[in-house]
């Protein structure tokens, strides 16, 4: 017969953990959660990232298949008040942007295509829905989520070629239009008719097209014969400078308009001396570099469709030379 439990030992079998115990226990599942969520952190990081530097590639390689067919890099466009236009094809004559231009090489024909063959009055409707419309590509998951943000720029107006509408899609890359910033920004003429006038004066008091150094400006037409110092040494697209607290607000002037809009600082960079890449920062507007959301570096794609993650520390006069396609100055001990 086993010998009688008493009920003191009874109780305490029964009790479990001390209060002292759960204590103890509740401590270390803290300490252990505090010692791995920063490696959780820095996985979710990485695959921001890796999805950042996939969107780049696929943008790279939209450029050069649009390259491919139409014998120039995408156009960039007419001016901020501009948006794509279905029936004006790829080059000069055509008002939207590169990320308008790219849209059939990065499957996504149907969005390009809206309004194409319309009445005036539905194809601006038309153009007004593909404003507001984002594609997850032309956005860094860092950064942002590929949604729509306020359209605060137009107040009841949207374009010379689209309908309002209270939203925009926006992105968070840029091309690289040079190592200067040669002519200003605008709206751009105020007609098809005056576009297409061969007398119209295009040139801004800034200084002349002819002088500008990247491979994307306002009406480009650049060749990658014409990309003279390698295209494995010359930007292409790259990640955007944007300070955080304007990520959704539409308050930069470099961030306030449709991805799809011709020649402007939302959708362009240069890399000029005092332009250098950096990290986003809270309260420093720039509107004129590259820059990121990611702690270390920043993405870009070259023209030969290779992608890199670039130090914020990179040297400013390699900097300025690989936003350059035709200096004819080396690049020596590139850091990527």
């Amino acid at each position: 017969m086993p010998p009688a439990i008493s009920s003191r030992q009874h109780r305490r079998a029964v009790a479990g953990f001390t209060l002292v115990e759960l204590l103890v226990v509740i401590a270390i599942i803290g300490i252990l959660i505090a010692l791995l969520l920063p490696a959780v952190q820095a996985a979710r990081e990485a695959a921001r990232r890796t999805q950042c530097t996939n969107h780049l590639k696929q943008i790279g390689l939209a450029f050069l298949n649009h390259h491919d067919t139409h014998g120039h890099l995408p156009t960039g466009g007419w001016g901020w008040y501009w948006v794509g236009d279905p029936d004006r094809g790829y080059d000069k004559r055509q008002p939207g942007g590169w990320m308008y231009n790219i849209l059939p090489y990065m499957e996504n024909s149907t969005l390009h295509d809206l309004g194409a063959g319309l009445a005036p009055a539905a194809k601006r409707a038309a153009l007004a829905t593909m404003t507001g419309t984002p594609v997850p590509q032309y956005n860094c998951p860092t950064r942002r989520s590929p949604t729509v943000y306020p359209n605060v720029v137009f107040h009841g107006d949207n374009a010379f070629n689209a309908d309002p509408i209270a939203v925009h899609a926006r992105n968070d890359y840029a091309v690289s239009a040079g190592d200067r910033y040669c002519h200003g920004m605008d709206r751009g003429p105020a007609s098809l008719q005056l576009g297409d006038d061969p007398n119209y004066m295009w040139n801004q008091p800034w200084g002349e097209l002819k002088d500008s150094t990247g491979v994307c400006f306002l009406r480009s037409e650049v060749r990658l014969a014409q990309v003279a110092d390698g295209t494995s040494n010359t930007f292409l697209v790259g990640e955007k400078y944007l300070r955080p607290e304007d990520y959704r607000t539409g308050d930069d002037p470099a961030d306030n308009l449709s991805v799809y809009q011709g020649y402007d600082i939302d959708t362009d960079r240069w890399t000029c001396l005092q332009n250098i890449a950096r990290q986003d920062t809270p309260g420093y507007q720039d509107s004129l570099s590259f820059g990121s959301a990611h702690a270390s570096a920043w993405n870009a794609v070259l023209v030969d469709g290779s992608v890199h993650s670039i130090g914020y520390g990179l040297d400013v006069e390699i900097h300025r030379r690989l936003g350059n396609r035709d200096d004819g100055l080396p690049i020596d001990d590139r850091p990527f």
